[in-house]
C-alpha cells in the first residue's frame, strides 16, 4: 500500500472512533466520483449495485439463482480496485460472505481486498441456503477471527466489519446482538445489523452491542434522519444498494416512456454534458486530496 493510500486508510479508521458519519455506496468509478464530489469523507461499494451493473443478480438464496449467476470474487475485486484507483477518499468493500465458507477462504479474500486498495470491508454470516441461512455462530466468529489475522499480518490500517443478517432471515434481535458481540470479540472493528430500521430496535442495538454500530438506511424509505441516528448513538450509516436501485428505477421509467409513449420528458432531469465531463476529468483539485 503506498503512502497516500495508507494515509486515507488511517483517516477511515479514525472515522470509526467517535461521532456518526454517512458512508454512501457506489458501484463503479463514475458513481463513486459523484459521491466523492459531494464531499463524503469515504465511499463504500454495494455488491448489489456492482452485480446489477454487470447484468447479474445480487447474492441471494441459492434456490432463487444459479451459482454461476453470482458475481465471483475475482470480478468483484476487480471492480473494488477500479474504484479505489479512481477516487481520493477511502473505500470500504462489500465482500458478502467472503466468497467461501472456510476461515481460510475469508482470510484470502481480505488479503486480496487489501491488495486491491480498500481501507475496509464487510464479512457477513449469510450463507445463501434456506435450510441454513446463517453460518453457525462458532464458525461465523472463526471466519471473522481469520479475517482479523489477515489484516494484522498485512500491517496496514483496515476497518473490518462483522455483519449479521439475522434480522433479514427472520432471526431474533437477541441472536443478532449475541452474534455482533461475538464478531467484535473475534476482531471486528464495527458491527453491522441490516434490517434494523426503527428507533427502538436501533437504540437497543446501540446499548447492547459492545462496539461501533453500522446501520443501513434507504431499504424502505425509512423516516429516520442522520441526525436521528446520531442521537441514537449509531457510529456509521450506509445506504446499501438503494442509490443504485433508484438510478435503475429512473432507467426503467425512461425505457417505459420511450417504449409506451414515444415521448422524451425523462431527459428534462438529465445532467448537462459539460458538467459530467468536468466531474469525470481527472484533476489535481478533485476532493479527497
Amino acid at each position: 500500500m503506498d503512502s497516500a493510500r495508507r494515509e486515507r486508510a488511517r483517516r477511515f479508521v479514525g472515522l470509526h472512533r467517535e461521532g456518526c458519519f454517512l458512508l454512501p455506496n457506489a458501484w463503479d468509478v463514475g458513481s463513486a466520483r459523484v459521491l466523492e464530489a459531494a464531499g463524503f469523507p469515504a465511499v463504500a461499494t454495494t455488491s448489489a449495485g456492482v452485480a446489477f451493473s454487470l447484468g447479474r443478480p445480487d447474492h441471494a438464496f441459492f434456490a432463487e439463482q444459479a451459482a454461476e449467476d453470482r458475481v465471483d470474487r475475482a470480478t468483484m475485486l476487480r471492480r473494488v480496485r477500479e474504484i479505489a484507483d479512481g477516487i481520493r477518499v477511502p473505500l470500504s468493500a462489500d465482500l458478502e460472505d467472503g466468497y467461501g465458507e472456510t476461515p481460510k477462504t475469508v482470510a484470502e479474500t481480505i488479503t486480496m481486498t487489501l491488495a486491491a486498495g480498500a481501507a475496509g470491508g464487510n464479512i457477513e454470516d449469510f450463507t445463501g441456503s434456506r435450510e441454513r441461512p446463517l453460518y453457525e455462530p462458532e464458525l461465523a466468529a472463526d471466519r471473522i477471527r481469520a479475517a482479523r489475522a489477515a489484516v494484522d499480518a498485512s500491517g496496514e490500517p483496515f476497518v473490518l466489519v462483522g455483519r449479521t443478517d439475522g434480522l433479514l432471515v427472520g432471526g431474533t434481535l437477541d441472536d443478532c446482538v449475541a452474534r455482533a458481540n461475538a464478531y467484535l470479540a473475534a476482531g471486528a472493528d464495527c458491527a453491522f445489523v441490516p434490517g434494523a430500521a426503527d428507533a427502538a430496535t436501533i437504540g437497543t442495538l446501540v446499548r447492547e452491542i459492545d462496539g461501533p454500530l453500522n446501520v443501513v438506511m434507504g431499504l424502505t424509505g425509512n423516516a429516520l434522519t442522520l441526525d436521528d441516528l446520531r442521537e441514537l448513538g449509531v457510529r456509521r450509516v450506509t445506504v446499501g444498494g438503494s442509490i443504485a436501485r433508484a438510478i435503475y428505477g429512473h432507467l426503467v421509467t425512461a425505457a417505459r416512456e420511450l417504449a409506451d409513449k414515444g415521448t422524451f420528458s425523462y431527459a428534462d432531469a438529465q445532467i448537462p454534458q459539460d458538467e459530467l465531463n468536468r466531474l469525470f476529468t481527472p484533476s489535481a483539485d478533485r476532493p479527497g486530496t
